[in-house]
């Protein structure tokens, strides 16, 4: 039997609106790491359009812009965050590092105890 362990999932709302998500946390990770959306969008599995929606969603949510785009030349276009993304990602990144350690505190405090025993292996 697999070994008992918290999970959650975890997003900020404005009223009904979404505003940051950790799915859409690693799309903007993505975006400053490989300064295009075309790639983070590809690392994800999405089409270009559908993140390019995914973003333009969040900041019609937010009233800030968090990526600025360069229209590719010759050498291509390019994306990145803005100094206000770019604190955005990094605020909700700490965030969310401190709710999991809380959901885990909480975890071994009330719930550790009643894990399944491990199996015996053959």
């Amino acid at each position: 039997m697999a070994e008992l362990s918290p999970r959650c999932k975890l997003w900020l709302e404005a009223g009904d609106r979404l505003v940051m998500s950790d799915y859409r946390l690693r799309l903007l990770t993505l975006v400053g790491e490989t300064g295009s959306l075309a790639a983070a969008a590809s690392a994800m599995g999405l089409s270009y359009r559908r993140a390019w929606g995914k973003i333009r969603e969040l900041e019609a949510n937010l009233g800030f812009q968090l990526v600025r785009s360069e229209v590719g030349g010759a050498g291509g276009g390019h994306s990145a965050l803005t100094d206000e993304g770019r604190r955005l990602v990094e605020a909700y990144d700490r965030f969310r590092r401190r709710v999991e350690a809380a959901v885990e505190q909480a975890f071994r405090e009330e719930l550790e105890s009643f894990a399944p025993p491990a199996r015996p292996t053959a």
